[in-house]
């Protein structure tokens, strides 16, 4: 299996990003009023099956934990990480957890 590319913050383009020949998958996010948004996740499919969406979902995670913000995810597949991984359910929006069944 192919190694998971690294997930990198471009605070330029408000996304996490992880390059590999050429294309970028990535999550976007807006932090504001101490609170990230993740509205949307992009993974091409020569990222498919090699845990790129998880490592993506896993950076902004952690980021938003490392800085005591709160996640707001609007897009569904953060959210449905979220759902699967409910060690993160701290950190959400306290609106979303009830959202997401939390």
């Amino acid at each position: 299996m192919a190694e998971t590319p690294d997930v990198v913050m471009n605070e330029a383009t408000h996304r996490f990003e992880a390059s590999l020949d050429g294309e970028t998958a990535f999550t976007e996010y807006v932090i504001h009023n101490g609170a990230m948004v993740l509205p949307h996740t992009v993974v091409p499919p020569a990222f498919e099956g090699r845990g790129v969406g998880s490592a993506l979902a896993k950076a902004a995670l952690g980021y938003a934990r490392d800085h005591a913000l709160a996640v707001k995810p609007t897009c569904p597949f953060i959210a449905g990480y979220i759902g699967k991984h409910p060690e993160w359910a701290d950190i959400v929006d306290p609106k979303f957890r009830e959202k997401l069944g939390l």
